[in-house]
């Protein structure tokens, strides 16, 4: 095997294949340490993969709004279910706006693999080392070392070590002078302060809530769990939240006036399980009685259950994060070709990168449009 590449691609997830598998007449070495590609696209979406949503841009992403718009307009979600409906790809709609493969992300990931056999594939290969003399990039991996013009990493983030997360990409990026945004866990549940500690016990409970963290509101369902809470809408919030106070209304829908003068117990009136009325009633130092028995003070006490506060401990971590944000600043890169502005012919996309979308399809669009700006760069060299 010649060891003189036109490109290689480091991290054989979504970014990284969609990336090789849209070069043309290149000569390309794709790395992967697993011995298997995509394993991350494998177990995402529940093993269906959210491919895309109906709604992207940038609004739902963190980070830097221009840049990110910049790369979605080039790639976006219409194009995209085009593309991949064009390859074979059958996908559903749910929630109204979300796409998922139809019948399995393994769908998804053998159309991105068919379409890179045409390039080196080396699995089960640690990556050492990236330097460069002159214009050509010196790659050593724990079983060689390859030659190439471009260096494209697409090695993700922190999350999911229990499928190969690594932080290999950070460091090539610092190596070359590139600034790190701090990482942290994100669309990841929410630990306790001691106080909500009754939380646990309500644990397989779900509810549809309102998450106000910062200037950011996060709507959808909460789980509460055995560590925390979860779900959809605690997920959105751990990526805006970093410390501090978070505000849930768990009567999203509901106005407590509108029951003011109820003959009925609290717990049978409001909207929420009885289980739930119970637990917060009794943490609110409340008796389960008649709405319209209420004192005017307790009124108010009642209305904490539409504005519940309180300041999460921390996250489940890395271990049960969907993806990482933070990473590569954007602003060194140039966002028509996702090249370093630092190294001629060195390259970030996907997860690697300062930016991070809600649930929702968002994280894997970012792959896609990311890997398609970076390859379309490439191809008109």
């Amino acid at each position: 095997m010649s060891n003189i590449f036109d490109v290689v691609v480091v991290g054989g997830g979504a970014s990284g294949l969609m990336f090789s598998s849209l070069l043309k007449d290149k000569k390309a070495a794709l790395i992967e340490h697993n011995n298997k590609l995509g394993a991350k696209i494998l177990i995402s979406g529940g093993g269906k993969c959210n491919i895309t949503n109906e709604f992207i841009n940038e609004k739902y992403f963190l980070g830097d709004s221009s840049f990110i718009k910049s790369v979605l307009r080039s790639f976006d979600q219409n194009v995209t279910l085009r593309y991949f409906h064009q390859k074979g790809l059958k996908t559903i709609k749910i929630k109204n706006n979300q796409y998922f493969c139809e019948n399995s992300a393994k769908d998804f990931l053998d159309i991105l693999v068919n379409e890179c056999k045409k390039h080196t594939i080396l699995l089960g290969e640690e990556l050492l080392d990236v330097s460069k003399v002159g214009d050509i990039f010196y790659v050593k991996t724990s079983k060689r070392e390859l030659n190439a013009k471009n260096v494209v990493v697409s090695s993700g983030g922190l999350s999911y070590s229990s499928v190969g997360a690594s932080d290999i990409g950070y460091k090539i990026a610092s190596k070359f002078g590139h600034k790190i945004v701090k990482t942290a866990p994100a669309l990841v549940g929410l630990t306790l302060q001691k106080e909500q500690f009754f939380f646990k016990e309500l644990s397989g409970i779900s509810c549809d809530v309102s998450i106000k963290v910062g200037e950011r509101i996060c709507k959808g369902s909460l789980l509460f769990a055995h560590k925390g809470v979860s779900g959809p809408a605690v997920l959105d919030t751990s990526l805006y939240w970093e410390k501090g106070e978070i505000n849930i209304d768990f009567l999203p829908n509901t106005k407590l006036e509108d029951f003011r003068n109820s003959n009925k117990n609290i717990s049978s009136v409001l909207p929420i399980s009885k289980r739930l009325a119970t637990a917060f009633l009794s943490h609110l130092d409340l008796d389960d009685k008649k709405v319209a028995s209420l004192s005017k003070s307790e009124f108010e006490k009642l209305k904490n259950i539409k504005n519940y506060r309180f300041a999460p401990a921390g996250t489940f971590g890395y271990n049960k994060a969907e993806v990482t944000k933070g990473g590569v600043d954007t602003s060194e890169l140039n966002p028509k070709s996702m090249m370093s502005i630092k190294c001629q012919g060195l390259y970030f996309i996907g997860e690697i990168l300062d930016v991070t979308g809600q649930l929702g399809g968002y994280n894997i669009q970012w792959a896609l449009s990311s890997a398609f700006v970076a390859a379309n760069s490439i191809n008109k060299e």
